[in-house]
């Protein structure tokens, strides 16, 4: 099996890997970084979202391949050691959770959002978030989270 180099999360890994390997499936199985979950395997749910290179993708529609050489980062990856990122604090605060398996997605989503909006309006957070799916909440600490992890990445708390 052919060898793949993927930085994740500030660190290089070297992973057996085939062609046609997904991104999801190269971190979750080989990597161990489970935290990226596999919902639907069709990007309709947005569990999957990791950042390449500082944007939001679907990692169960991506190969593996496709990410050699960027930048990714997963919800692993967000906190500074134990201090949560502003967003991840957000979802904390304002319940923006209930099971929490969307939660990986809808943060690194919304801390995508948020790097390209500074202070987005929540409009503009529910068509951001239409790619991720909750089964458990009509979404409204969702909405109130997002807007104050933005805040909390612009240096308001969060």
């Amino acid at each position: 099996m052919p060898k793949l180099t993927l930085r994740v999360n500030r660190q290089t890994h070297t992973i057996d890997c085939s062609a046609s390997t997904l991104l999801v499936e190269a971190l979750r199985e080989q990597l161990r970084l489970t935290g990226t979950h596999v919902g639907c395997d069709t990007s309709q749910c947005g569990a999957c979202t990791v950042h390449v290179d500082g944007a939001s993708v679907k990692s169960c529609t991506m190969l593996a391949v496709e990410a050699e050489g960027a930048e990714i980062t997963t919800i692993e990856g967000l906190a500074d050691g134990d201090k949560l990122h502003p967003m991840q604090a957000a979802f904390q605060e304002h319940h923006g959770l209930q099971c929490g398996f969307c939660t990986p997605g809808m943060v690194m989503s919304a801390v995508d959002l948020c790097k390209r909006v500074k202070a987005p309006s929540e409009p503009e957070v529910r068509t951001w978030l239409e790619g991720n799916l909750c089964r458990c909440t009509g979404y409204h600490n969702i909405v109130k989270a997002v807007m104050a992890g933005a805040d909390g990445m612009n240096g308001g708390k969060p």
